[in-house]
């Protein structure tokens, strides 16, 4: 089965920190454009961040720069993503997502099932 399980979410304080994990099972990340995206309660879908499957480029949203930081371990066939200075607007739904053609695609062939973080003020 193809899937993406992501893990490591949590309750935090503002300014605390957490790693996000989502680890691939059916297929290898190494080859795959990989991005974490969230979604508050009432708001849509957003990008975070994402990285290049060929060049390792990155990009972030801008709300995020500097705070987040995205990394991929091949051998583990995981994808994390080191959030630093959580503040309260960073609560949402996390979700990992893979892709093999298209770098910070905003429909990836694959698609974790979420997991959940808030910040408390």
């Amino acid at each position: 089965q193809l899937q993406l399980v992501e893990s490591g979410g949590g309750l935090v304080q503002a300014g605390g920190s957490l790693r996000l994990s989502c680890a691939a099972s059916g297929f290898t990340l190494e080859h795959h454009n990989i991005g974490w995206f969230r979604q508050a309660p009432g708001r849509e879908r957003e990008g975070v961040s994402c990285m290049d499957s060929n060049s390792g480029r990155t990009d972030y949203k801008d709300s995020v720069r500097d705070r987040f930081t995205i990394s991929r371990d091949n051998a583990k066939n995981t994808v994390y993503l080191q959030m630093n200075n959580l503040k309260p607007t960073d609560t949402a739904i996390y979700y990992c997502a893979a892709d093999p053609n298209v770098y910070c695609s905003r429909n990836p062939r694959y698609l974790g099932q979420g997991t959940q973080v808030t910040v408390s003020s």
